[in-house]
């Protein structure tokens, strides 16, 4: 496999992390009087964490992770930038908390982390970084106890087939290889002064759903929404407290679904 996709993925994501500190998008200085980062949208399938074993896949600098650890979580988050880790690090000391954050990419999660949880754990903008489902499905799999859940929230899918401006389908809902692009400023930051080249690749639906199947989980629940609980688009009206949709097309767009899936025991 082309491991180009780390390299540039991991230098675009390090050189977002001092911009995404410093911007208004992470409310770093509420987070830091106890905000949790967690939407509407996940929460409900966290509810009963405390005590439980969780693994925190492409965690970014930890925020989230970092929620669920006040919520009582047994928290260890991974991702590939190094930049990030390190600041998640820092802020787990800083706010007297006690996750775990490893560098490491997801594919690498058996060997370098190669352990069981109670949870396994994902969220927003995470699988278009990754070329192969049916590789990331197996991780998850491997990485749950028997019993053990995987609680996921993300994009949907119908998002990616549009241009930037969401004016033009741009791109197919299907996965049709890597997307390489050159990407300037950041979702948290459209002014920041960073260039990064970048590869994705698309995953509909059934792709991620078939792929979870295929190595063992059952479905428990699946919900679609119309709205994003972040302003991270183009063009994005608030019709709600952390409720954006796309101007002009308001409750016409699925933006983001949720699932749980279950390890049998």
């Amino acid at each position: 496999m082309d491991q180009d996709y780390l390299k540039f993925n991991r230098e675009a994501w390090n050189a977002k992390v001092e911009s995404h500190l410093n911007s208004d998008f992470y409310q770093m200085d509420a987070f830091r009087s106890g905000w949790n980062s967690l939407s509407e949208i996940e929460l409900p399938l966290l509810s009963d964490i405390k005590g439980k074993s969780l693994l925190h896949l492409q965690c970014h600098f930890g925020q989230d992770t970092l929620s669920l650890a006040r919520m009582g979580a047994n928290c260890l988050g991974i991702d590939l930038s190094d930049e990030a880790i390190k600041v998640a690090q820092n802020l787990n000391k800083e706010l007297g908390l006690d996750a775990e954050f490893q560098v490491s990419d997801v594919y690498s999660v058996p060997q370098t982390v190669n352990r069981q949880f109670d949870l396994v754990f994902s969220s927003y903008g995470t699988i278009g970084w990754l070329p192969d489902m049916d590789r990331w499905a197996k991780v998850v799999a491997q990485s749950l106890k028997p019993g053990g859940a995987f609680i996921f929230a993300e994009f949907h899918p119908v998002i990616w087939i549009f241009d930037g401006q969401f004016k033009t389908i741009e791109y197919s809902y299907f996965n049709q290889g890597k997307i390489e692009e050159v990407e300037t400023g950041t979702y948290a930051d459209r002014e920041a002064k960073i260039e990064n080249r970048t590869i994705s690749w698309n995953h509909n639906l059934g792709e991620v759903i078939s792929a979870l199947r295929k190595n063992g989980l059952q479905l428990e629940s699946f919900d679609e929404f119309d709205f994003s609980p972040y302003n991270c688009f183009n063009n994005m009206l608030e019709v709600g407290p952390r409720r954006y949709q796309i101007k002009g097309l308001e409750g016409k767009l699925p933006m983001v679904y949720r699932l749980k899936m279950v390890k049998p025991q």
